[in-house]
């Protein structure tokens, strides 16, 4: 049968070591979960007993196909607390994830074949999303000065129709100041390139708050989820914020694309914007965790480190240990039991000199993992 080129996309590497270790798993051994993203606690109590409720109360069907009306409502309140921005709640998109976001964003502001710039190291599937749209990924390397976020001197003088940016990071865990912030934006502006802000790890930070770019401009898409920070990864609820504008447009997408997102999720997700308690509970383990990796990780020999901002990852700079990020994160995974990812999931280029530590799950499991890690190491 025929196959398309747009189909051919790269392999998000960090699903194929989650399936190596749970492999070994399978096999009797046991494995530190330092490689996936994902939180390791459960959606909170309060979502979990507001979808009991309403699995009794009647059935469950399909919603409008941009949310419900009540959770729109609810996340433009998010932006008056987090942000003190006043957001009209029409212009809010409950999607199935962020990555039903990506997908709608980038068809509402694409046509095939243009060009769009992401910072490497990045989110590697927003390579793949825009290249099985057959749009043009452009890699835009970024310097450890800049502590590994884009600057205005980076699209400089590249053709681009689009920008993306995540601040919080993904590997990097670093974020972009307002000043920052601001002056990609007008870069952006000035040359009518279309600016997309990556927020899904907003809520995660460990001194200052991040900067929504909400709060610089309304001419931008944000895209934004319940995964991360309000705990919920496999429920697949995420949102979108588009210009007035656009509304109708992204409305007629979704409805074709996906109909509406999953009505369980978007009840579960109306309450946990309530659970503030435990979510902040939530980040206060992350802030151990993070505490443990930074003393930990360089007494393991991975010496060349940056405190991340946000989120819950730690880059690693390598290239003192191996230029083979791939086969060293197996290494690793089978020598000390410990999932880690290579960093050639972020930066095709110079990832195989770096590797990603997450530090998503319970703190004992971090503690854990520390120790095998500097034991493997030192017998390495």
């Amino acid at each position: 049968m025929r196959s398309s080129r747009r189909g051919q996309v790269d392999p998000f590497i960090v699903m194929d070591v989650m399936e190596q270790a749970r492999a070994l798993e399978a096999s009797g051994r046991s494995v530190i979960h330092m490689e996936v993203g994902q939180p390791g606690t459960p959606a909170p109590a309060g979502a979990r007993q507001a979808l009991a409720r309403a699995m009794e109360a009647g059935p469950l069907g399909y919603t409008v196909a941009l949310g419900l009306p009540e959770l729109r409502a609810g996340i433009a309140a998010l932006y008056r607390r987090w942000y003190g921005v006043d957001l009209n709640p029409d212009r809010v998109v409950v999607t199935a994830g962020s990555s039903a976001a990506f997908l709608l964003s980038f068809t509402t502001l694409f046509d095939a074949g243009d060009r769009v710039g992401l910072g490497e190291p990045g989110y590697p599937s927003y390579r793949q999303i825009l290249r099985a749209l057959s749009l043009t990924p452009v890699g835009l390397p970024t310097a450890a000065e800049n502590r590994l976020q884009p600057v205005p001197a980076d699209v400089a003088g590249v053709d681009l129709q689009g920008l993306i940016v995540a601040s919080p990071g993904n590997p990097s865990g670093t974020m972009l100041g307002h000043d920052r912030l601001s002056a990609l934006m007008q870069a952006a502006r000035e040359r009518d390139i279309a600016f997309i802000s990556d927020e899904i790890y907003h809520g995660l930070h460990y001194r200052d708050r991040a900067v929504s770019a909400l709060e610089v401009g309304d001419d931008v898409h944000v895209i934004n989820s319940f995964s991360k920070y309000f705990s919920m990864t496999g429920w697949r609820i995420g949102w979108m914020v588009v210009p007035e504008s656009q509304i109708r447009t992204v409305e007629r997408l979704a409805q074709n694309m996906f109909i509406c997102p999953p009505h369980a999720s978007q009840i579960a997700a109306l309450a946990a914007l309530d659970c503030i308690d435990e979510l902040e509970a939530n980040r206060a383990t992350y802030a151990e965790n993070r505490r443990l990796m930074l003393e930990g990780l360089p007494k393991a020999g991975f010496t060349k480190i940056a405190p991340p901002d946000g989120a819950f990852y730690i880059y690693a700079d390598v290239s003192d240990l191996t230029g083979d990020s791939l086969s060293f994160a197996a290494e690793i995974l089978h020598g000390a039991g410990v999932a880690v990812t290579p960093g050639l999931d972020f930066d095709p280029v110079r990832g195989g000199r770096t590797l990603r530590f997450s530090y998503a799950r319970a703190t004992a499991d971090i503690a854990e993992g520390l120790a095998r890690l500097q034991a493997f190491m030192a017998g390495r």
